[in-house]
């Protein structure tokens, strides 16, 4: 019988894979101070960098919309609080998002408002907005901002990402059409990569291997059999150094153990639909995480976290397994009970993440332009780092 990690994080006595299960980040400057290389030197100068963000930013959203059958379209950066479409992120409730009063016309037509987090749940409903159909989807260019995250080497308060979401039929609920949008979006990636070298030659780089040709699949079950001991980050990078570029499936779910592997929220991704691997195993989920190797930090390096969505069944399956059945009464969750909302698949690909791995950047904030604490800027100008004011 497996224990249920409701809302909170209760359930089995906590250890280091409860700790795990959600709090982005490394934790602490003194193990950042072991992560960062001590042998780095940027390939590119910081203006070659700004050309190179640019091409390879054009490139995968051209990619993306065309392999996936999307159209760029514009994204919040605020929403009603009483939507319910902003991302909490975990089901734990460790992430909330900045909200705000606008004092319209003197109070007397106020609006509170919320920062996004992500436009997850948003771009299911602009699905509908824009009426769109099966096979047909969306790109947006989203800008978040999550202020609950430790800022390390790869973990910022400020958020860029390709978020995008398509309409797909009932029958295209499963794991072929899972793992056919996941290899799509890993040509584009590896295409955005060649682009860039094709700019830059000298990312060419025998110490820092090109993007595998092929991404591999193993169920979040199957990592844990791998590393029973182990908690979830470590894992991930204990794997990801023999298999560069994988796709964990069915994050979620509560594995043999009594912990998910991560703390996945219950309103979008749909991890408790059952599956069945190619030899017959019965497995959990249709979502999942697009990790690959970084060689420049020899770590785990998350790109993108994305699913097929949760229908009326399985988001009421989901809420009820972690006690937030109270959410079924907001617009956006009515929206998918009563019909209005289309089914999707969707996802979020990481873009400084992105630049960070195909540019070869050891830290996170040479792509992107955030506030960091001086003792990490200090840690990186000793190190060669070039960190972006």
């Amino acid at each position: 019988m497996h224990a249920t990690l409701t809302a909170t994080g209760k359930g089995p006595a906590a250890t280091g894979k409860e700790a795990d299960l959600a709090g982005p980040g490394i934790g602490d400057y003194d193990q950042l101070a072991t992560v960062l290389p001590t042998d780095y030197h940027s390939l590119l100068t910081p203006r070659e960098t700004q050309e190179a963000i640019f091409v390879v930013k054009d490139t995968i959203e051209k990619g993306l919309c065309r392999e996936l059958g999307l159209q760029m379209v514009q994204v919040p950066l605020i929403v009603d609080p009483g939507s319910g479409v902003n991302d909490m992120l975990d089901r734990d409730g460790s992430r909330t998002p900045i909200t705000f009063h606008i004092s319209n016309d003197r109070d007397r037509h106020p609006i509170d408002a919320q920062i996004v987090q992500a436009a997850t749940k948003w771009k299911r409903a602009a699905l509908a907005q824009f009426g769109m159909g099966v096979g047909e989807g969306l790109c947006t260019d989203m800008r978040a901002v999550r202020k609950d995250y430790f800022l390390d080497h790869d973990h910022s308060v400020y958020v860029d990402q390709w978020d995008w979401e398509r309409v797909i039929a009932p029958e295209q609920r499963n794991l072929d059409e899972l793992k056919s949008t996941v290899r799509a979006i890993w040509r584009v990636l590896r295409e955005a990569e060649a682009r860039a070298h094709d700019l830059f030659p000298q990312l060419h780089d025998d110490r820092y291997p090109d993007l595998p040709e092929e991404i591999e699949f193993i169920h979040a079950e199957d990592l844990l059999a791998a590393y029973p001991d182990l908690p979830r980050k470590q894992r991930e990078t204990r794997y990801v150094q023999d298999h560069p570029a994988i796709f964990i499936i069915g994050i979620g779910w509560t594995l043999d153990d009594g912990y998910p592997h991560e703390m996945r929220a219950a309103d979008y991704d749909d991890w408790v639909t059952p599956t069945t691997t190619p030899d017959g195993r019965p497995m959990h989920g249709l979502n999942g995480d697009i990790l690959t190797w970084n060689p420049v930090t020899k770590r785990r390096h998350e790109l993108s976290s994305m699913g097929i969505r949760v229908n009326a069944e399985t988001l009421r399956q989901q809420l009820e397994m972690t006690g937030q059945l109270d959410w079924l009464a907001l617009p956006y969750h009515r929206g998918i009970v009563e019909g209005t909302l289309p089914l999707s698949i969707g996802g979020g690909i990481g873009q400084s993440r992105t630049q960070m791995l195909l540019l070869k950047k050891a830290h996170l904030g040479e792509v992107s332009v955030t506030v960091w604490p001086k003792i990490l800027k200090e840690l990186c100008a000793a190190r060669d780092i070039h960190v972006l004011e």
